[in-house]
């Protein structure tokens, strides 16, 4: 099995899942990229799957199924237009013609149904965290609160290290400066950014990052870090009682960084 990055609009991922014959996608904002690689790779279409109801997200299903019909997988709590089955926590979405089970978790925080895809078994494992998790940051909060966010990176936080973590944006770069602001003193951050510029120089993607990474460089997974509450402390006036505290004050910042 196979992951692939298809570009879409300025800097979202439509992740594609492969074998040698058939194909699932993730969070298909615009169908092109993903009809265009299905035709030169002489792929089928078998399963879509959607984190949430944004329009970068979920745009290109119309076009897909009217080439197709197949299974949609969706936040049971979200109303999503084409998505003919709704899951939520607890559902295992199975597509047998890749041999694949994801499992599905609840994090709601960027939006209020927000789900997650989570390969079983492995490894390799693999993490669609849709908007909730970035690579050094974290979703903005339209319909959530900081305290299902932090709901959200616990559960992230407890997957095993090796997870791929497959977000729908490059936003590294950016964030890994949020990150050097929020935490000024992390050798093992200033060695990722390293890394991540010079994939971006050679325009190839940052991602996949892992759990592991993720749990070592960013702010919003280390709340609960003496250093990150100091300067968060310094920066909002208070110190945050708490972990979910913490990342309300970390995303306040970033909003306006």
């Amino acid at each position: 099995m196979d992951i692939i990055p298809l570009p879409a609009f300025r800097d979202n991922y439509i992740w594609l899942i492969r074998d040698g014959r058939h194909a699932a996608v993730v969070d298909p904002g615009d169908a092109a990229p993903v009809l265009d690689y299905l035709s030169c790779e002489g792929l089928r279409l078998a399963a879509i799957l959607v984190t949430h109801h944004h329009a970068d997200h979920v745009g290109g299903l119309g076009a897909l199924l009217a080439h197709g019909a197949v299974p949609v997988y969706g936040p049971f709590n979200e109303h999503i237009d084409g998505v003919s089955h709704p899951v939520a926590e607890g559902d295992t979405v199975r597509i047998d013609t890749l041999d694949l089970d994801l499992d599905v978790l609840d994090i709601p925080a960027h939006t209020a149904g927000h789900i997650a895809y989570v390969t079983r078994g492995g490894p390799p494992r693999a993490l669609f965290c849709g908007d909730t998790l970035f690579s050094a940051g974290c979703g903005r909060l339209f319909e959530g609160s900081a305290q299902q966010l932090a709901s959200a990176m616990a559960k992230f936080a407890a997957l095993p290290g090796d997870t791929g973590v497959y977000c729908a944006h490059e936003y590294t770069l950016s964030n890994l400066a949020f990150a050097r602001a929020a935490e000024p003193r992390n050798p093992e951050r200033d060695a990722y950014a390293a890394r991540c510029e010079a994939l971006r120089a050679a325009n190839r993607p940052t991602l996949p990052s892992t759990i592991a990474q993720e749990k070592a460089i960013n702010p919003f997974l280390r709340g609960n870090q003496a250093q990150i509450r100091d300067v968060v402390a310094a920066h909002a006036g208070t110190r945050p009682g708490d972990t979910a505290e913490c990342l309300a004050a970390l995303r306040a910042w970033k909003d306006t960084f």
